[in-house]
């Protein structure tokens, strides 16, 4: 816990700004989480979690005392020590960052007497704590300091990852500021990375376009496995061994998803483009991961033919597993691609409702969604699909046909009981998986 606790205003209540209002509360902080969503401040202050994250509900619940919530502005400045933006920052459709909700939240700031720190969470194109900078100083704010405190915590572990981070990363136009802002942090064990403004936004976009070509590298290699009989689980694990490439995010599937991949390559991409940078690596990553999604498709063709009439399952629909997120989710793509095509779509997943997938028949179990069905589809690797009785289903299905586009399952066991099953770069005969 803090030694010395500060007063926190948070404005956004979604998966970065409730972790990050929760996590400051655990470390002895008293927190106001703002959201324009009246009803989504409304479940939280009845002790409801409108969003799925492992921990946060008993998070919130634990820190109660340290933890309000309101849509009122003046409320959540009150005396406010610093002030966290971690709103959404989405595509537009030029590709670059859609950066309104931070204006609002910037010109929403009333006439601050005292000394407070207004802090950026959500990941913004590497300038705009400049910007910010500038409307801050035009209002009469010149003295409201500014750091840039920017988010590594994924879904699914995000609570874990906040308060047992890689690192902290703080970028400040003046020093005192980022001390204050690593003040805040004191109680959890990381390195302390403190930069200029403009390299923390940087480092925030080059660490997810690091971690996104690792993926587009290894589906890579996983289409050329398939193209000359190897096996892209044995290959990474042979190349992930090597201590200066390391295993992690070498893992081949249908690609990327969610809030931050997508639009962190489409942002920084743009970025480079509006500097006068022609970006060949990541418009290359970009385009191997959206191939990637439909490279799927083809291989139920391979399997069915023309895919109108068939009935095909669907498992798993967030980007990944421990969330409900769908955002940019490769379910999303490959449902409409089928619908596209005519096939009938049954879709599972245990958290998320499904309610992007407009055509697709939600069901409540694995089971009844391959109940008759073509071919399954693993989406997203849940861990309830290992348990599935695949013996069992082998006899409902219509075609005992599998895509494994996590390459979770041991295709021998299947192959067994009558499967066809086919990975991702996996060869055939290849065996391993969950």
């Amino acid at each position: 816990m803090s030694a010395s606790p500060h007063r926190v205003a948070v404005f956004g209540a979604g998966y970065v700004g409730l972790v990050t209002g929760a996590c400051l509360a655990e470390l002895g902080h008293d927190v106001v989480v703002r959201d324009v969503l009246r009803e989504r401040i409304d479940a939280l202050r009845h002790g409801e979690v409108p969003i799925y994250e492992p921990g946060l509900g008993e998070l919130l619940a634990r820190n109660a005392e340290r933890l309000r919530f309101t849509t009122d502005v003046g409320e959540a400045i009150g005396d406010a020590d610093f002030v966290y933006i971690a709103v959404g920052t989405p595509p537009t459709y030029s590709g670059d960052a859609d950066l309104s909700a931070v204006w609002t939240v910037v010109d929403e700031l009333p006439r601050i007497e005292r000394r407070c720190v207004v802090v950026m969470k959500s990941t913004v194109p590497v300038g705009t704590g400049t910007r910010v900078r500038h409307r801050l100083d035009e209002r009469g704010l010149g003295h409201v300091g500014y750091a840039s405190n920017p988010e590594f915590t994924a879904e699914g572990t995000a609570v874990r990852d906040f308060m047992h981070p890689d690192r902290i990363v703080v970028g400040a136009f003046r020093d005192e500021d980022g001390d204050l802002v690593q003040e805040l942090h004191a109680g959890i064990d990381a390195p302390v990375v403190r930069c200029d403004v403009a390299s923390a936004e940087m480092i925030k976009l080059a660490a997810n376009a690091a971690l996104m070509t690792r993926i587009s590298f290894i589906n890579e290699i996983a289409n050329v496995c398939e193209a000359t009989g190897a096996d892209v689980v044995r290959v990474a694990e042979g190349i992930g061994l090597d201590r200066r490439i390391g295993s992690a995010f070498l893992r081949a599937g249908i690609g990327f998803g969610g809030s931050c991949f997508p639009k962190d390559s489409l942002a920084l991409k743009q970025l480079a483009a509006n500097s006068g940078y022609h970006f060949q690596l990541l418009n290359a990553v970009i385009e191997v991961n959206e191939l990637q999604k439909r490279r799927v498709i083809g291989k139920l063709h391979s399997h069915l033919g023309p895919l109108r009439g068939k009935t095909v399952a669907l498992l798993g629909l967030a980007f990944k597993p421990h969330t409900d997120d769908m955002r940019e989710a490769p379910s999303i793509v490959l449902a409409g691609r089928l619908l596209a095509e005519g096939a009938d779509v049954r879709a599972w997943d245990p958290v998320a409702d499904g309610g992007d997938l407009h055509g697709a028949v939600i069901v409540a179990t694995p089971e009844e969604a391959l109940d008759g069905a073509d071919a399954a589809v693993i989406v997203t690797e849940w861990p309830q699909l290992a348990d599935i009785d695949w013996a069992a289903v082998a006899s409902t299905m219509r075609n005992p046909l599998v895509i494994d586009g996590r390459n979770m399952l041991d295709p021998e066991p299947l192959r067994s009981l009558g499967f066809v099953y086919e990975g991702i770069g996996r060869a055939a005969g290849a065996g391993g998986g969950v």
